[in-house]
């Protein structure tokens, strides 16, 4: 228990140490320009970044140090300002940013999806299952072993989500929260052979998946927008806000939509470009209820 805590507490303090680094380094000549980007593990485990911050760079002359960690995590960094922008995937807590005064702007930028992994024998059956919420109550019903992030990360934050719609509130041996990123929690799961919620991007990056297979995709409920989001001026005026801006319309602009698009894994795209910006009144969903829902701030 001691050696889990303390690994948990080292995941948080990398991240905060890096941070640091990133914003303490030096710019180098007067022409020398970065911003720091608050992003998730799985935009860079995927490796998405390695292909799309470079034609940036080369455009504007302006370089991306990212810190990796996840959604929650880049939410606190946003709020102490410690990051000049976000590339993050949980709409309702980007909304909640822009509510309370942290972030002054929004941009869906591309999607992809979740999917659950899990032992080839497929003791749950869930292979069989018409829709997510069937396929999570059937695990829960066979109580086979479940690996979860447990980080409140956007992927953890959707697990949840999806518990909750089933009505279950998974608990007990067969549950494992592990505090941890998308890539240990998927090299747990392989260990234990055990069910997994993931984005694709990371499932079709990862390879050390032993016995696990791909078990259940498709359902509408797993779409996974990803958003560009830019932090206030006015509550936060020490950032870089103009490179950081450069940034965000990069991303929507028909360039970085190109470069998002181009992005593969042994031939199979990961992210589909789906630039929707504030101007084209793409804060909230389209659908009106939940739109509604979206943009009340409390």
């Amino acid at each position: 228990m001691g050696g889990d805590q303390a690994m948990f507490r080292y995941r948080r303090i990398v991240p905060t140490l890096l941070l640091g680094y990133l914003l303490a380094a030096p710019q180098v000549g007067a022409e020398a320009r970065y911003i720091v980007l608050a992003s998730t593990t799985s935009t860079e485990n995927s490796g998405l970044f390695r292909s799309i911050i470079p034609p940036f760079t080369e455009a504007t002359g302006i370089s991306v140090r990212v810190v990796a960690v996840g959604t929650g995590q880049a939410f606190a960094i946003a709020r102490r300002g410690d990051a000049d922008a976000l590339l993050v995937h949980d709409p309702a807590g980007e909304a909640e940013l822009i509510c309370e005064g942290h972030a002054s702007e929004r941009a869906e930028i591309m999607v992809n999806d979740y999917v659950r992994g899990g032992p080839r024998q497929d003791p749950a059956g869930i292979i069989a299952a018409d829709t997510a919420i069937e396929a999570f109550a059937a695990i829960a019903a066979a109580e086979t072993p479940f690996t979860s992030r447990g980080d409140d990360s956007g992927t953890h934050r959707a697990e949840r989500q999806l518990w909750r719609a089933a009505a279950i509130a998974p608990q007990g041996t067969w549950y494992r929260a592990l505090g941890s990123g998308m890539g240990p929690t998927l090299n747990t799961a392989a260990a234990m052979d055990a069910y997994v919620f993931t984005d694709r991007a990371t499932w079709a990056a990862f390879d050390n998946r032993q016995e696990l297979v791909l078990l259940f995709e498709g359902d509408e409920a797993l779409l996974n927008p990803y958003a560009s989001v830019l932090l206030s001026t006015e509550r936060h005026p020490h950032l870089k806000h103009a490179p950081a801006s450069k940034w965000h319309r990069w991303l929507l602009s028909e360039e970085g939509q190109q470069a998002i698009a181009e992005f593969s894994v042994d031939g199979q795209p990961l992210f589909f470009p789906s630039a929707r910006s504030d101007s084209d009144d793409a804060l909230a969903p389209s659908d009106p209820e939940s739109r509604a829902e979206f943009l009340v701030c409390h």
